[in-house]
């Protein structure tokens, strides 16, 4: 378990593919692929030995393409450093085929982590991104101080401070309002890997320039529903103004609202501005 093999497609059903390896019948399932995996019989495919079941008494094993493990052994095979023991993996989240994050560790002070898992001019990574269906790999120097941690794990988002509640294991992220869309991600894919690697349960707020004049949303909860303001809360708006900026299109694009809901909101804000 945890080698790599290397494949052929054998046969292709609706929940899983079979693979042959060295005259070995291995099963792919469904939920181990990738998403924008597109597989045909006689095709050659990459993964990772995950476990052996047991199936009407025979064994069967399992392997996948979209476990941390696999992404784990890939840098192996990519960085000599990682495979020499050098550069340790600390951590690894993924949503598979979309984005992961890798934290990572050097033994040796004279080798820079990140650099050395990149490569030169991405030599390194870019064959893996290439594995796994151009998912976007995060690669991140691993710290024990967990306030630099989050802000690592929350890159390419600059963050402006952080309070931590360590008992219950939650952070408040503040932000510039151009920087809360590339915290959240698309989807909410970065804020929710960042909490998967760090451990910590990540609320982003807006840090706002002072400004007597905004109001926050809650002020509104007598003329906007109250599950739309906790939509445009997760979105990172937390006042009138914050909403206001963003166009109709992007706040179709960062919640679950309508395009009808949005004017109407957008409507009902603009009306406590104007004289």
């Amino acid at each position: 378990m945890g080698e790599i093999i290397v494949g052929e497609v054998y046969q292709i059903w609706r929940n899983e593919i079979m693979v042959i390896h060295e005259g070995n019948e291995l099963i792919l399932p469904k939920q181990e692929q990738i998403p924008k995996d597109r597989f045909r019989k006689g095709d050659t495919i990459r993964a990772v030995i995950m476990r052996v079941e047991m199936r009407n008494g025979n064994p069967i094993v399992v392997i996948s393409r979209a476990s941390g493990l696999f992404l784990e052994k890939l840098f192996e095979q990519e960085v000599p450093e990682i495979y020499d023991g050098l550069i340790t993996i600390k951590g690894i989240v993924r949503e598979p085929g979309e984005r992961a994050k890798v934290a990572v560790e050097s033994y040796d002070d004279r080798i820079a982590p990140v650099g050395a898992c990149v490569g030169m001019k991405g030599s390194r990574i870019h064959g893996i991104v290439r594995e796994l269906r151009n998912e976007n790999i995060d690669v991140i120097n691993f710290t024990s101080n967990e306030l630099l941690y989050i802000q690592r794990a929350l890159s390419p988002a600059r963050i402006t401070s952080i309070r931590l509640d360590e008992e219950d294991r939650k952070a408040q992220v503040f932000l510039k309002p151009d920087q809360v869309s590339l915290a959240i991600g698309k989807s909410g894919q970065n804020i929710k890997l960042a909490s998967r690697l760090t451990g910590f349960e990540i609320d982003v707020f807006r840090e706002m320039e002072q400004d007597e004049e905004d109001v926050d949303l809650e002020e509104f909860a007598d003329e906007i529903d109250e599950w739309v303001i906790d939509e445009l809360k997760a979105a990172g708006c937390d006042t009138a103004k914050a909403v206001l900026e963003l166009r109709v299109e992007e706040l179709e694009r960062r919640t679950d609202l309508d395009q009808e809901t949005i004017i109407e909101v957008l409507d009902i804000l603009r009306s406590e501005f104007e004289d």
